[in-house]
């Protein structure tokens, strides 16, 4: 069995599995990418152990404690670790590095495995993606696709990847589209780490030689903030168009967006916070638009009166190479529309 010195995280991809020994909860906030839950403690039972330890002491909290960590540990020998053969190398984590990963090492190696705690824990991780994010996203040679609402600029960046361009999507590390509906039906937006963490390991394995496409995002994407030094760098990066006609972004709006139909109060809820950019009148025939599902005129205010005046606005402000941008005319925006579209963008110069 080998007994090597701290494993850090960028060995972490050496060993067969990646095991969290953090509860359920801290898992669920953020993990490293590809980590499987195996608590030595659930949330109840980490609860209990941190009364204790405040009320009447660590001795008490790790008597208490110590049952819990070995019944759960049972538990995963019995069940998830089961089938793994006497080869089988796991890499340990927590929160800290600590206890709760430390006990797991020493069972899992009792039994004959080379188990290896991960130096730091959770923590040495978080630090890992906070230094990655500053120090690979001002060296990313990003190509920021722009272009009013409706004119699927998320679309076209799935395009590119299917023809093998490397993309950076940070609508879907978001789970959220970036607009005042931009909401996904019935999913929720992960932790503010949990983002960060998925756009480390996106930016982690792209290639700074090739051309990395992005969407113009704003600085928030739902209630997540997009990191720093990358918006920062997003925004001093060259930029491409995307033209297509109000008619072709109407009728892409309304296939994209038709769930909003089936909910809406909700969408009238939506609409109710931009009464202090549109006034009370203009949000009431919205809202009557909303409770009739009538999405078509909506969504055609929506885009003369909100989405349009508000791209012409931040694109200059915000995206400091917008006048040297270069600029790609969408004949449609069907499927073979955004296709061809990908591959106007994949040919300029």
């Amino acid at each position: 069995m080998s007994h090597r010195g701290p494993v850090r995280v960028h060995e972490r991809h050496a060993f067969d599995a990646l095991i969290d020994a953090r509860s359920p909860a801290e898992f669920a906030l953020d993990h490293l990418p590809g980590a499987i839950n195996c608590p030595v403690l659930d949330d109840e039972e980490r609860r209990i152990v941190g009364t204790l330890y405040k009320q009447q002491g660590a001795f008490e909290a790790r008597r208490v404690g110590g049952a819990f960590v070995a019944a759960n540990l049972a538990r995963h020998l019995r069940e998830q670790f089961a089938d793994k053969p006497a080869s089988w190398r796991p890499l340990v984590y927590c929160w800290r590095g600590g206890m709760r990963s430390g006990s797991m090492v020493t069972w899992l190696r009792l039994v004959g495995w080379d188990a290896q705690q991960l130096a730091g824990g959770y923590k040495s991780w978080r630090r890992h993606v906070i230094t990655q994010l500053e120090t690979l996203s001002p060296q990313l040679p990003l190509r920021v696709l722009s272009g009013p609402t409706g004119s699927a600029k998320t679309r076209v960046l799935h395009a590119l990847a299917a023809l093998g361009a490397q993309t950076l999507d940070l609508e879907a590390c978001a789970r959220h589209r970036g607009s005042v509906l931009g909401a996904l039906p019935g999913v929720a937006q992960p932790a503010q780490t949990a983002f960060e963490t998925l756009i480390a390991a996106q930016i982690e394995g792209l290639d700074l030689q090739r051309p990395v496409y992005v969407e113009a995002e704003s600085s928030r994407i739902g209630r997540l903030t997009v990191p720093l030094p990358l918006i920062r760098h997003l925004r001093a990066s060259p930029c491409i168009a995307i033209e297509a006609d109000t008619g072709e972004r109407l009728a892409f709006l309304l296939r994209e967006y038709a769930h909003l139909g089936q909910d809406r109060a909700a969408l009238a809820g939506l609409l109710g916070t931009l009464c202090e950019l549109h006034g009370r009148q203009v949000i009431e025939r919205w809202q009557a638009w909303a409770a009739e599902g009538a999405l078509q005129p909506l969504f055609a205010e929506l885009m003369a009166l909100h989405y349009d005046p508000l791209y012409a606005r931040s694109q200059s402000t915000h995206l400091h190479q917008w006048a040297q941008r270069r600029t790609v005319r969408a004949d449609s925006l069907t499927d073979a529309g955004i296709e061809a579209l990908a591959c106007q963008i994949l040919a300029l110069p």
